[in-house]
């Protein structure tokens, strides 16, 4: 099955025994503004246990808490990890994620079978999946898929903090510099979710660094 990337793409890079590292991007993509499709923020960072890196992609932002409640994952959108670990920009491994039936299936971590602007789901790696947590949950639904790796899916609040309103200011040059503290634009709002995390083991870098970008992409 083919699909083709619609996506704005959010990248960062990693030193593999570094902190947090993140992009975002909140409605910035005019192409899926407001769609099921859009990108708010890649984070990556270590876990509560170091030997561990965390990869977080979340999607739909700035959802109320009534329209959390309603908002589900696109079984027709496959989110991917993808992942440079020999420094030339080209991804090696992928993490890829596509949602059915109420769970969220994992495929990878492994080369993906096409590179750049065309993917396709490793449908000989699928890994395992993990139940989507709902909005009304009391604790997370956490799944260890069978290489290791523990996942997530569900809504959770925006965690990226950001003054819009004066980021306006300053470049209306209304205003010279942000304050302190800033005014949370994004409180109150929520995202759709999906986290991995995974043992460093599986991901071997000859430079001591990752290159890390995240994409959605719909079926052709």
């Amino acid at each position: 099955m083919k699909w083709k990337k619609i996506v704005l793409i959010l990248t960062c890079a990693v030193v593999i025994a570094g902190g947090l590292v993140f992009a975002a991007d909140h409605m910035d993509a005019p192409a899926v503004k407001g769609t099921t499709n859009d990108i708010t923020d890649l984070y990556v960072f270590n876990g509560a246990d170091t030997n561990d890196l965390v990869f977080v992609a979340n999607t739909q932002g700035l959802l109320s808490p009534t329209a959390t409640a309603t908002a589900q994952f696109d079984p027709k959108t496959l989110i991917q990890f993808k992942i440079d670990n020999n420094g030339d920009f080209i991804e090696d491994m992928v993490i890829q994620a596509i949602y059915a039936n109420g769970k969220m299936n994992f495929y990878g971590l492994a080369a993906p079978t096409a590179t750049g602007t065309k993917t396709q789901i490793l449908e000989s790696k699928l890994l395992g999946s993990v139940a989507v947590t709902p909005l009304s949950a009391s604790s997370p639904t956490v799944a260890t898929l069978s290489n290791g790796m523990q996942v997530f899916a569900g809504p959770r609040d925006d965690p990226f903090f950001f003054d819009l309103n004066q980021f306006h200011a300053i470049l209306a040059g209304t205003a010279t510099s942000f304050n302190n503290p800033g005014t949370d634009t994004f409180a109150g709002t929520n995202v759709l979710s999906v986290v991995v995390e995974v043992p460093k083991s599986l991901l071997p870098t000859s430079t001591g660094k990752l290159n890390v970008w995240l994409t959605t992409s719909i079926q052709e």
